[in-house]
């Protein structure tokens, strides 16, 4: 696996050091097509994916301008998936009134079958500190499937958690999608974490 440059830390209180590099596309293909091929990353939109499939998607976000991957671990160990993305220039062009400093997110958490509890709001308050820890970012943007229940149950947990608020439903070509925004000053209000940035 890759030794690329950690780009990120954060300790959880409760469950210990998450950090975040670049993602490698040829070293980290055989990890990330199990996960995206596991049942529970279905809306992931990868289930059929082979290993050339996923090295070729991920050579292509890695390259692209607007486009960026990331490997996530917890104590070292990988454990999720963190893409970052321009909206206004990919995924929700045209879909939303775009502002300037806007980013889109998708994060994805590693299958286990020994989950911790906390786990997946840790990932992601990792995540949102990472993207926030940008001055350029204002707030972040995501845009999950409606039909994903799962996930739709997890930000409404999350909402309080981290500090989305759900906007309204786009229609996307692959979905039907439930956009939300969270700010800076939502983020740093929800989980009491300082970005070091300025507001």
């Amino acid at each position: 696996m890759s030794t690329a440059e950690t780009l990120f830390t954060r300790t959880d209180p409760t469950l210990g050091t998450f950090s975040i590099r670049p993602l490698d596309p040829f070293s980290d293909a055989e990890l990330l097509h199990a996960w995206v091929t596991h049942p529970k990353a279905a809306f992931w939109m990868m289930q059929d994916a082979t290993l050339p499939d996923v090295e070729r998607e991920y050579v292509r976000i890695t390259a692209h301008e607007h486009h960026q991957a990331f490997l996530g671990f917890h104590e070292d160990r990988p454990a999720f998936l963190m893409e970052s993305y321009d909206p206004a220039r990919l995924e929700l062009v045209g879909l939303y009134d775009a502002q300037p400093g806007d980013v889109g997110m998708h994060f994805l958490v590693a299958p286990t079958d020994t989950p911790l509890s906390g786990f997946t709001r840790a990932v992601i308050t990792t995540v949102m500190a990472a993207l926030f820890a940008d001055p350029a970012t204002a707030r972040v943007v995501v845009e999950p499937d409606v039909r994903n229940t799962a996930v739709h149950a997890l930000i409404h947990a999350l909402n309080e958690a981290v500090g989305f608020v759900a906007e309204g439903p786009v229609t996307k070509p692959e979905k039907e999608a439930l956009l939300s925004f969270c700010t800076r000053a939502q983020f740093e209000a929800a989980t009491a974490l300082t970005t070091g940035v300025s507001i």
